[in-house]
């Protein structure tokens, strides 16, 4: 039966089959999920953080589970930009699917880096991870100085071929300034939510559960949360966002796109669940069917 309605959506420029992608550090480069997700689906595969040079990540333990989702302190451990080019980018280019391409640094040079070897490379668009440690500034994250964020989205637009996402980290005060700054700086879309900053106790040996003591906390729990700064970003800025936190079914999905994401990004849920951008996808689709909806681009932001 021939389709009826639109499902396709653009992010800067870059025409994606649908609005589902995955989150990045939740689906390997793709290929660990290549058995059991069908990639062809994916309107893009967004990969794990890649760095200039190879990153060991943080001590173990650093995953736990919590109530409504889990905590991790990986730390951006990834192979580098070397391996990455060699094993992971010819792997994603077999498939029917935009190549999204996570980029982290301790520095701004780190990323420009990264992001002027990805120029030539057949990668769609790019994402830039700021909730990254800024060594330069004792350690506090990008994203979490507007300064800093205008800054290093300059930085990374004046040497990026591709377009420019920025994923900015929930851990602030007020999202619509980050989101703000991002635009300043010229970015071409914004990713949100990054992880919120959590941490989880032992009681029985009185110890923290990760060496790192702190992590990230993803999953259901952080859902409403997402919601509430997609909205407020989406009415603050004129660039798209790909909407993610805790997106686990359709409804999820829906939500966020209604709150006035252009894209979704499906994360925790894939360890939890391999298939769950699938099901997302269809129920998507059977949604449109029964609400009478031809174009998905009718959704977005559609709840003011």
């Amino acid at each position: 039966m021939e389709q009826k309605f639109n499902t396709k959506v653009t992010i800067a420029g870059v025409e994606l089959k649908n609005p589902v992608t995955v989150a990045s550090g939740t689906f390997g480069s793709g290929a660990e999920y290549g058995d059991f997700v069908d990639l062809n689906r994916l309107g893009a595969v967004t990969t794990k953080g890649v760095a200039n040079v190879p990153w060991e990540g943080n001590a173990t333990p650093r995953v736990a589970e919590t109530y409504g989702g889990m905590l991790n302190a990986v730390g951006l451990q990834n192979p580098g930009y070397d391996v990455f080019c060699k094993r992971d980018i010819p792997f994603l280019q077999q498939f029917d699917t935009k190549i999204i391409v996570n980029v982290c640094g301790r520095t701004t040079e780190d990323y420009v880096d990264v992001v002027e070897k990805l120029g030539d490379e057949a990668v769609d668009l790019l994402e830039i991870n700021i909730s990254c440690p800024n060594v330069k500034e004792g350690g506090i994250a990008f994203g979490q100085d507007p300064k800093a964020v205008e800054s290093i989205t300059k930085a990374v637009k004046r040497a990026a071929k591709q377009p420019v996402i920025m994923k900015l980290s929930p851990n602030v005060t007020d999202i619509t300034v980050m989101a703000k700054a991002a635009e300043a700086g010229g970015a071409d879309a914004l990713s949100l939510i990054n992880t919120i900053t959590g941490m989880k106790i032992d009681v029985e040996r009185q110890q923290f559960i990760l060496a790192n003591k702190t992590g990230g906390l993803s999953g259901p729990a952080i859902h409403p949360i997402a919601v509430r700064m997609v909205y407020q970003a989406a009415n603050a800025v004129r660039i798209p966002i790909i909407g993610m936190g805790g997106v686990a079914t359709t409804e999820d999905a829906l939500e966020l796109i209604l709150a006035g994401a252009s894209a979704v990004a499906v994360g925790t849920a894939n360890f939890n669940d391999p298939a769950a951008t699938i099901k997302i996808i269809d129920g998507i689709e059977d949604y449109m069917v029964r609400h009478g909806v031809s174009d998905i681009n009718e959704l977005i932001g559609m709840v003011k």
